[in-house]
Protein backbone atom coordinates (compact mmCIF):
# COMPACT_ATOMS: atom_id res chain seq x y z
CA UNK A 1 0.00 0.00 0.00
CA UNK A 2 1.02 3.62 -0.33
CA UNK A 3 2.78 5.18 2.63
CA UNK A 4 0.02 7.74 3.06
CA UNK A 5 -2.22 7.03 6.05
CA UNK A 6 -5.90 6.70 5.14
CA UNK A 7 -8.30 8.81 7.18
CA UNK A 8 -11.35 6.67 7.95
CA UNK A 9 -14.79 7.98 8.89
CA UNK A 10 -16.67 5.29 10.81
CA UNK A 11 -20.40 5.90 10.81
CA UNK A 12 -21.65 3.76 13.66
CA UNK A 13 -18.38 3.22 15.53
CA UNK A 14 -20.02 1.77 18.65
CA UNK A 15 -21.83 -1.07 16.86
CA UNK A 16 -20.47 -4.51 16.03
CA UNK A 17 -18.94 -3.52 12.68
CA UNK A 18 -17.68 -0.21 14.05
CA UNK A 19 -15.86 -1.74 17.00
CA UNK A 20 -14.27 -4.40 14.77
CA UNK A 21 -13.19 -1.69 12.32
CA UNK A 22 -11.43 0.06 15.18
CA UNK A 23 -9.69 -3.26 15.95
CA UNK A 24 -8.36 -3.26 12.38
CA UNK A 25 -7.23 0.37 12.72
CA UNK A 26 -5.61 -0.34 16.11
CA UNK A 27 -3.56 -3.17 14.59
CA UNK A 28 -2.62 -1.14 11.51
CA UNK A 29 -2.12 2.37 12.86
CA UNK A 30 0.63 2.91 10.29
CA UNK A 31 -2.00 2.57 7.54
CA UNK A 32 -5.23 3.96 8.98
CA UNK A 33 -6.42 6.75 11.24
CA UNK A 34 -9.88 7.05 12.78
CA UNK A 35 -10.77 10.57 11.58
CA UNK A 36 -14.49 10.63 12.41
CA UNK A 37 -16.43 8.50 14.89
CA UNK A 38 -20.22 8.56 15.23
CA UNK A 39 -22.67 6.86 17.56
CA UNK A 40 -26.44 6.82 17.79
CA UNK A 41 -26.81 6.97 21.59
CA UNK A 42 -23.98 4.97 23.20
CA UNK A 43 -22.18 7.96 24.68
CA UNK A 44 -19.99 5.94 27.08
CA UNK A 45 -18.44 3.80 24.36
CA UNK A 46 -18.06 6.75 21.97
CA UNK A 47 -16.20 8.64 24.69
CA UNK A 48 -13.81 5.75 25.40
CA UNK A 49 -13.18 5.25 21.66
CA UNK A 50 -12.49 8.95 21.17
CA UNK A 51 -10.09 9.04 24.12
CA UNK A 52 -8.13 6.12 22.63
CA UNK A 53 -8.13 7.13 18.95
CA UNK A 54 -8.39 10.94 19.23
CA UNK A 55 -10.32 11.52 16.00
CA UNK A 56 -10.84 14.97 14.50
CA UNK A 57 -14.58 14.62 15.07
CA UNK A 58 -16.87 12.70 17.42
CA UNK A 59 -20.61 12.90 16.71
CA UNK A 60 -23.43 11.66 18.92
CA UNK A 61 -26.79 11.47 17.16
CA UNK A 62 -28.74 11.66 20.41
CA UNK A 63 -28.57 15.39 21.07
CA UNK A 64 -29.54 14.93 24.72
CA UNK A 65 -26.10 13.35 25.28
CA UNK A 66 -24.11 16.11 23.58
CA UNK A 67 -23.00 17.87 26.76
CA UNK A 68 -21.92 14.58 28.35
CA UNK A 69 -19.70 13.72 25.38
CA UNK A 70 -18.40 17.26 24.96
CA UNK A 71 -17.38 17.58 28.60
CA UNK A 72 -15.73 14.16 28.69
CA UNK A 73 -13.59 15.05 25.66
CA UNK A 74 -12.95 18.71 26.52
CA UNK A 75 -9.29 18.03 27.31
CA UNK A 76 -8.66 16.60 23.82
CA UNK A 77 -8.40 18.32 20.40
CA UNK A 78 -11.64 16.74 19.19
CA UNK A 79 -14.60 18.58 17.69
CA UNK A 80 -17.74 17.18 19.31
CA UNK A 81 -20.99 17.55 17.38
CA UNK A 82 -24.53 16.21 17.74
CA UNK A 83 -27.40 15.18 15.50
CA UNK A 84 -27.92 13.30 12.24
CA UNK A 85 -27.36 16.40 10.10
CA UNK A 86 -23.91 16.85 11.65
CA UNK A 87 -22.93 13.46 10.23
CA UNK A 88 -24.23 14.37 6.77
CA UNK A 89 -22.25 17.61 6.87
CA UNK A 90 -19.01 16.16 8.25
CA UNK A 91 -18.57 13.12 5.97
CA UNK A 92 -17.70 15.56 3.18
CA UNK A 93 -14.55 16.77 4.99
CA UNK A 94 -11.71 17.03 2.45
CA UNK A 95 -9.26 15.02 4.57
CA UNK A 96 -11.47 11.92 4.79
CA UNK A 97 -10.26 9.09 2.51
CA UNK A 98 -12.85 6.36 3.11
CA UNK A 99 -16.28 6.45 4.72
CA UNK A 100 -17.21 3.16 6.37
CA UNK A 101 -20.99 3.16 6.72
CA UNK A 102 -22.05 0.90 9.58
CA UNK A 103 -25.09 2.79 10.85
CA UNK A 104 -28.12 0.59 11.42
CA UNK A 105 -30.92 0.73 8.89
CA UNK A 106 -32.29 3.60 6.80
CA UNK A 107 -30.31 6.17 8.81
CA UNK A 108 -27.21 5.35 6.75
CA UNK A 109 -28.70 6.48 3.42
CA UNK A 110 -28.32 10.27 3.49
CA UNK A 111 -24.77 10.31 4.97
CA UNK A 112 -23.69 7.77 2.34
CA UNK A 113 -25.14 9.87 -0.47
CA UNK A 114 -23.42 12.99 0.92
CA UNK A 115 -20.09 11.15 1.06
CA UNK A 116 -20.44 9.89 -2.51
CA UNK A 117 -21.26 13.38 -3.79
CA UNK A 118 -18.08 14.58 -2.05
CA UNK A 119 -16.07 11.92 -3.92
CA UNK A 120 -15.36 9.70 -0.91
CA UNK A 121 -14.79 5.99 -1.42
CA UNK A 122 -17.33 3.91 0.51
CA UNK A 123 -16.79 0.79 2.59
CA UNK A 124 -20.41 -0.34 2.74
CA UNK A 125 -21.65 -2.25 5.79
CA UNK A 126 -25.07 -0.59 5.79
CA UNK A 127 -26.90 -2.82 3.30
CA UNK A 128 -30.12 -0.82 3.69
CA UNK A 129 -28.55 2.03 1.69
CA UNK A 130 -28.64 -0.05 -1.49
CA UNK A 131 -31.84 -1.86 -0.57
CA UNK A 132 -33.73 1.41 -0.24
CA UNK A 133 -32.22 3.47 -3.06
CA UNK A 134 -29.81 1.28 -5.00
CA UNK A 135 -30.59 2.93 -8.32
CA UNK A 136 -29.78 6.42 -7.04
CA UNK A 137 -26.73 5.41 -5.00
CA UNK A 138 -25.04 3.38 -7.76
CA UNK A 139 -25.73 6.09 -10.36
CA UNK A 140 -24.16 8.71 -8.07
CA UNK A 141 -21.14 6.49 -7.41
CA UNK A 142 -20.60 6.12 -11.14
CA UNK A 143 -21.08 9.85 -11.73
CA UNK A 144 -18.58 10.82 -9.02
CA UNK A 145 -16.16 7.94 -9.82
CA UNK A 146 -16.51 6.59 -6.30
CA UNK A 147 -15.56 3.04 -5.39
CA UNK A 148 -18.06 1.09 -3.25
CA UNK A 149 -16.36 -1.82 -1.47
CA UNK A 150 -18.77 -4.18 0.32
CA UNK A 151 -18.13 -5.09 3.95
CA UNK A 152 -20.84 -7.76 4.31
CA UNK A 153 -19.03 -11.11 4.35
CA UNK A 154 -21.17 -12.49 1.51
CA UNK A 155 -20.77 -9.50 -0.79
CA UNK A 156 -17.09 -9.21 0.06
CA UNK A 157 -16.72 -12.85 -0.98
CA UNK A 158 -18.28 -12.12 -4.38
CA UNK A 159 -16.23 -8.94 -4.68
CA UNK A 160 -13.06 -10.95 -4.06
CA UNK A 161 -14.09 -13.65 -6.56
CA UNK A 162 -14.55 -10.97 -9.23
CA UNK A 163 -10.92 -9.82 -9.04
CA UNK A 164 -9.29 -10.60 -12.39
CA UNK A 165 -12.63 -11.34 -14.05
CA UNK A 166 -13.37 -7.88 -15.51
CA UNK A 167 -14.29 -9.18 -18.96
CA UNK A 168 -16.15 -12.29 -17.86
CA UNK A 169 -19.90 -11.81 -17.39
CA UNK A 170 -21.54 -13.21 -14.27
CA UNK A 171 -23.94 -16.07 -14.90
CA UNK A 172 -25.08 -16.52 -11.29
CA UNK A 173 -24.32 -15.35 -7.77
CA UNK A 174 -24.74 -17.92 -5.01
CA UNK A 175 -25.13 -16.25 -1.63
CA UNK A 176 -24.72 -18.49 1.39
CA UNK A 177 -26.82 -18.29 4.56
CA UNK A 178 -26.10 -19.98 7.87
CA UNK A 179 -29.81 -20.62 8.33
CA UNK A 180 -29.69 -18.86 11.69
CA UNK A 181 -30.69 -20.37 15.04
CA UNK A 182 -34.02 -21.73 13.73
CA UNK A 183 -32.84 -23.70 10.68
CA UNK A 184 -35.06 -26.73 10.17
CA UNK A 185 -37.70 -25.56 12.63
CA UNK A 186 -41.45 -25.58 11.90
CA UNK A 187 -43.96 -22.74 11.87
CA UNK A 188 -45.46 -24.11 15.09
CA UNK A 189 -42.06 -23.85 16.77
CA UNK A 190 -41.42 -20.32 15.45
CA UNK A 191 -44.80 -19.13 16.71
CA UNK A 192 -43.46 -19.32 20.26
CA UNK A 193 -39.80 -18.32 20.06
CA UNK A 194 -38.57 -15.43 22.23
CA UNK A 195 -36.19 -12.57 21.52
CA UNK A 196 -33.56 -14.45 23.58
CA UNK A 197 -33.92 -17.51 21.34
CA UNK A 198 -33.60 -15.40 18.19
CA UNK A 199 -30.52 -13.52 19.44
CA UNK A 200 -28.48 -16.73 19.74
CA UNK A 201 -26.78 -16.86 16.34
CA UNK A 202 -24.80 -20.09 15.88
CA UNK A 203 -21.79 -18.62 14.04
CA UNK A 204 -21.60 -14.82 13.96
CA UNK A 205 -21.39 -12.12 16.63
CA UNK A 206 -23.52 -9.21 15.39
CA UNK A 207 -25.79 -6.42 16.57
CA UNK A 208 -29.35 -7.17 17.71
CA UNK A 209 -31.15 -5.96 14.58
CA UNK A 210 -29.05 -7.93 12.09
CA UNK A 211 -29.15 -11.01 14.35
CA UNK A 212 -32.96 -11.00 14.28
CA UNK A 213 -32.84 -10.42 10.51
CA UNK A 214 -30.59 -13.46 10.23
CA UNK A 215 -32.99 -15.57 12.27
CA UNK A 216 -35.91 -14.58 10.01
CA UNK A 217 -33.82 -14.79 6.78
CA UNK A 218 -34.68 -11.14 6.06
CA UNK A 219 -30.98 -10.42 6.30
CA UNK A 220 -30.47 -12.72 3.34
CA UNK A 221 -33.35 -11.08 1.51
CA UNK A 222 -31.78 -7.66 1.99
CA UNK A 223 -28.45 -9.09 0.79
CA UNK A 224 -30.11 -10.37 -2.40
CA UNK A 225 -31.41 -6.87 -3.16
CA UNK A 226 -28.06 -5.31 -2.30
CA UNK A 227 -26.28 -7.79 -4.59
CA UNK A 228 -28.42 -6.73 -7.54
CA UNK A 229 -27.06 -3.17 -7.27
CA UNK A 230 -23.50 -4.00 -6.26
CA UNK A 231 -22.92 -6.46 -9.08
CA UNK A 232 -25.44 -5.33 -11.72
CA UNK A 233 -27.38 -8.59 -11.97
CA UNK A 234 -31.07 -9.52 -12.10
CA UNK A 235 -33.10 -11.33 -9.45
CA UNK A 236 -33.06 -14.64 -11.35
CA UNK A 237 -29.24 -14.55 -11.35
CA UNK A 238 -29.09 -14.61 -7.54
CA UNK A 239 -29.48 -17.87 -5.65
CA UNK A 240 -29.50 -18.31 -1.88
CA UNK A 241 -28.26 -21.56 -0.39
CA UNK A 242 -28.11 -22.54 3.28
CA UNK A 243 -24.62 -23.46 4.47
CA UNK A 244 -24.73 -24.03 8.26
CA UNK A 245 -20.95 -23.97 8.81
CA UNK A 246 -20.51 -20.39 7.46
CA UNK A 247 -17.15 -21.24 5.89
CA UNK A 248 -18.01 -20.70 2.21
CA UNK A 249 -19.08 -17.06 2.30
CA UNK A 250 -20.48 -16.94 -1.25
CA UNK A 251 -19.82 -18.24 -4.75
CA UNK A 252 -19.70 -16.85 -8.26
CA UNK A 253 -20.61 -18.84 -11.38
CA UNK A 254 -19.39 -17.80 -14.84
CA UNK A 255 -20.88 -18.55 -18.25
CA UNK A 256 -18.52 -21.48 -18.82
CA UNK A 257 -19.93 -23.20 -15.71
CA UNK A 258 -16.86 -22.55 -13.58
CA UNK A 259 -17.52 -21.54 -9.96
CA UNK A 260 -15.23 -19.49 -7.70
CA UNK A 261 -15.79 -19.34 -3.95
CA UNK A 262 -14.25 -17.41 -1.07
CA UNK A 263 -13.74 -19.38 2.13
CA UNK A 264 -12.63 -18.52 5.63
CA UNK A 265 -13.57 -18.68 9.26
CA UNK A 266 -16.54 -16.45 10.19
CA UNK A 267 -14.75 -13.27 11.23
CA UNK A 268 -16.00 -9.86 10.05
CA UNK A 269 -12.58 -8.26 10.53
CA UNK A 270 -11.32 -9.86 7.30
CA UNK A 271 -13.95 -8.32 4.97
CA UNK A 272 -13.65 -5.02 6.87
CA UNK A 273 -9.90 -4.97 6.35
CA UNK A 274 -10.17 -5.96 2.69
CA UNK A 275 -12.65 -3.14 2.04
CA UNK A 276 -10.14 -0.68 3.52
CA UNK A 277 -7.06 -2.06 1.72
CA UNK A 278 -8.50 -3.17 -1.66
CA UNK A 279 -6.96 -4.06 -4.08
CA UNK A 280 -4.12 -5.05 -1.77
CA UNK A 281 -4.05 -7.60 1.02
CA UNK A 282 -2.04 -6.99 4.18
CA UNK A 283 -0.80 -9.52 6.77
CA UNK A 284 -3.06 -10.52 9.66
CA UNK A 285 -2.83 -12.66 12.75
CA UNK A 286 -6.38 -13.94 12.28
CA UNK A 287 -6.94 -17.63 13.00
CA UNK A 288 -6.51 -19.70 9.83
CA UNK A 289 -9.07 -22.10 8.41
CA UNK A 290 -8.19 -25.78 8.15
CA UNK A 291 -10.22 -28.22 6.06
CA UNK A 292 -9.43 -31.00 8.53
CA UNK A 293 -11.31 -29.06 11.21
CA UNK A 294 -14.36 -28.99 8.94
CA UNK A 295 -14.51 -32.39 7.18
CA UNK A 296 -18.17 -31.85 6.27
CA UNK A 297 -19.32 -28.68 4.52
CA UNK A 298 -23.04 -29.00 3.80
CA UNK A 299 -25.51 -27.09 1.65
CA UNK A 300 -29.31 -27.12 1.40
CA UNK A 301 -32.17 -25.11 -0.06
CA UNK A 302 -33.78 -22.45 2.16
CA UNK A 303 -37.28 -23.14 3.45
CA UNK A 304 -39.24 -20.30 1.84
CA UNK A 305 -42.60 -21.43 3.22
CA UNK A 306 -41.48 -21.27 6.84
CA UNK A 307 -39.17 -18.26 6.43
CA UNK A 308 -41.34 -16.04 4.25
CA UNK A 309 -39.15 -12.94 4.52
CA UNK A 310 -36.69 -14.21 1.93
CA UNK A 311 -39.52 -14.83 -0.53
CA UNK A 312 -40.99 -11.38 0.19
CA UNK A 313 -37.60 -9.79 -0.54
CA UNK A 314 -37.39 -11.53 -3.93
CA UNK A 315 -40.91 -10.31 -4.71
CA UNK A 316 -39.92 -6.75 -3.81
CA UNK A 317 -36.76 -6.94 -5.91
CA UNK A 318 -38.66 -8.18 -8.96
CA UNK A 319 -41.34 -5.51 -8.57
CA UNK A 320 -38.72 -2.78 -8.13
CA UNK A 321 -39.57 0.88 -7.65
CA UNK A 322 -40.04 1.79 -4.00
CA UNK A 323 -41.05 -1.75 -2.97
CA UNK A 324 -37.63 -2.65 -1.48
CA UNK A 325 -37.82 0.62 0.48
CA UNK A 326 -41.22 -0.47 1.80
CA UNK A 327 -40.04 -3.88 3.00
CA UNK A 328 -36.95 -2.35 4.61
CA UNK A 329 -38.94 0.20 6.62
CA UNK A 330 -41.60 -2.36 7.55
CA UNK A 331 -38.92 -4.80 8.65
CA UNK A 332 -37.14 -2.23 10.83
CA UNK A 333 -40.38 -1.50 12.69
CA UNK A 334 -41.25 -5.21 12.90
CA UNK A 335 -37.84 -6.14 14.32
CA UNK A 336 -38.04 -3.32 16.86
CA UNK A 337 -41.49 -4.57 17.85
CA UNK A 338 -40.21 -8.11 18.29
CA UNK A 339 -37.18 -6.96 20.31
CA UNK A 340 -39.54 -4.92 22.51
CA UNK A 341 -41.70 -8.05 23.02
CA UNK A 342 -44.69 -6.35 21.38
CA UNK A 343 -45.15 -8.96 18.64
CA UNK A 344 -44.28 -12.58 17.94
CA UNK A 345 -41.61 -13.82 15.56
CA UNK A 346 -44.01 -14.79 12.75
CA UNK A 347 -45.91 -11.53 12.99
CA UNK A 348 -42.88 -9.73 11.53
CA UNK A 349 -43.56 -11.28 8.10
CA UNK A 350 -47.25 -10.42 8.33
CA UNK A 351 -46.41 -6.75 8.99
CA UNK A 352 -44.04 -6.63 6.03
CA UNK A 353 -46.57 -8.26 3.70
CA UNK A 354 -49.33 -5.92 4.84
CA UNK A 355 -47.13 -2.88 4.14
CA UNK A 356 -46.26 -4.23 0.68
CA UNK A 357 -49.97 -4.43 -0.11
CA UNK A 358 -51.11 -1.14 1.43
CA UNK A 359 -48.32 1.43 0.88
CA UNK A 360 -48.51 3.37 -2.39
CA UNK A 361 -46.27 1.83 -5.05
CA UNK A 362 -44.05 4.18 -7.09
CA UNK A 363 -42.39 2.66 -10.17
CA UNK A 364 -39.70 5.34 -10.66
CA UNK A 365 -39.10 7.01 -7.30
CA UNK A 366 -36.95 10.05 -6.58
CA UNK A 367 -34.91 10.41 -3.38
CA UNK A 368 -37.76 12.46 -1.92
CA UNK A 369 -40.16 9.62 -2.81
CA UNK A 370 -37.90 7.15 -0.98
CA UNK A 371 -37.77 9.38 2.12
CA UNK A 372 -41.56 9.78 2.10
CA UNK A 373 -42.11 6.06 1.49
CA UNK A 374 -39.88 5.22 4.43
CA UNK A 375 -41.78 7.59 6.73
CA UNK A 376 -45.22 6.47 5.53
CA UNK A 377 -44.35 2.77 5.90
CA UNK A 378 -43.00 3.20 9.42
CA UNK A 379 -46.16 4.99 10.56
CA UNK A 380 -48.37 2.33 8.96
CA UNK A 381 -46.36 -0.53 10.51
CA UNK A 382 -46.39 1.07 13.96
CA UNK A 383 -50.15 1.57 13.77
CA UNK A 384 -50.57 -2.02 12.61
CA UNK A 385 -48.71 -3.28 15.69
CA UNK A 386 -50.77 -1.07 18.02
CA UNK A 387 -54.02 -2.43 16.58
CA UNK A 388 -53.09 -6.10 17.02
CA UNK A 389 -55.20 -7.98 19.57
CA UNK A 390 -53.55 -8.19 22.97
CA UNK A 391 -53.24 -11.99 22.79
CA UNK A 392 -50.85 -11.56 19.84
CA UNK A 393 -48.52 -9.39 21.91
CA UNK A 394 -47.59 -11.82 24.68
CA UNK A 395 -43.96 -12.60 23.80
Amino acid sequence: MSNQVKNIAILGSTGSIGTQTLDVIRWNSNLFRAFLLTAHSNADLLISQAIEFVPEYAIICDQSKYQEVKQALAHLPIQVLAGHQAIIDTVTHPEITVVLTAMVGFAGLEPTIAAIKAGKDIALANKETLVVAGDIVTALAKQHEVKISPVDSEHSAIFQCLVGEDNNPIEKLIITASGGPFRGRSLDFLANVTREDALKHPNWVMGAKITIDSASLMNKGLEVIEAKWLFDVEADQIEVIVHPQSIVHSLLQFRDGSIKAQLGLPDMKLPIQYALTYPERIPTNFKRFSFTDYPNLTFEKPDLETFRNLSLAYTALKQGGNMPCIINAANEIAVAGFLDRKIGFLTMSSIIEECMQKINFIANPTLTDYLNTDKETRIFAQNYIQQLPSKALQF
